[in-house]
């Protein structure tokens, strides 16, 4: 196996950068920037910490990532599993990624910066959803942000309604669960009850 040890090595491989790939890097949200934000109900969060790394789904009504101004974005913590692997991160090492998805569009948009969590009443309150606060919001400060072209999205011909998996040909959370619990987990019930709480539970 030959392994890459050296950036020289790496370079020589793939060669310079291009220019429409240093062109579009920008250190605030630009005109552009903002719609592809305030269109997307989906991001992925991705921190560091001492136990290593995590990248974590975040989703909303779109534009639930807030543009505060050109260099600072909110964003609300909603319900979850309670593990908090991104929030334990970031509390220690406050560098943080993002990475948007907009439904129907082959380029995502990056970003990169550091965050804190606040607690802020007027901040929470500011993210009220159906009578529920966010415990939290993440405030970011922005030091890079940029789209990514469309290849990957394309490649994996994600938004097809025709590729979409069927649902029976992967395990159920309930399934996996009672695997992993030596059926101390009730996947069946798990399964069957996890509808009604989330919908009881989604902000």
């Amino acid at each position: 196996m030959s392994i890459i040890t050296t950036i020289e090595q790496l370079e020589a491989i793939y060669g310079e950068t291009g220019l429409t790939s240093t062109a579009k890097v920008a250190d605030r949200v630009t005109p552009h920037y903002r719609v592809m934000i305030e269109k997307s109900p989906f991001v992925a969060l991705a921190t560091s910490g001492p136990e290593g790394l995590d990248c974590s789904p975040r989703g909303d009504l779109p534009g639930f990532v807030r543009i505060h101004d050109d260099k600072t974005l909110m964003m609300p913590d909603r319900r979850g599993n309670n593990r908090v692997d991104s929030l334990r991160n970031i509390v220690r090492d406050p560098r943080i990624g993002l990475l948007f998805l907009i439904p129907g569009s082959g380029n995502t948009l990056r970003v990169n910066g550091r965050g804190h969590l606040s607690t802020d009443a007027e901040l929470l309150e500011s993210f009220r959803m159906e009578g529920k606060l966010p415990r939290t919001v993440l405030v970011m400060t922005i030091d890079e942000i940029y789209f990514q072209c469309a290849r990957a999205i394309v490649r994996a011909d994600l938004w097809n309604p025709d590729k979409r998996v069927d649902r029976q040909e992967i395990p159920s959370p309930g399934q996996i669960l009672a695997a992993m619990t030596a059926n101390a987990v009730d996947g069946e019930e798990y399964d069957r009850e996890w509808p009604d709480r989330a919908r009881k539970s989604m902000w």
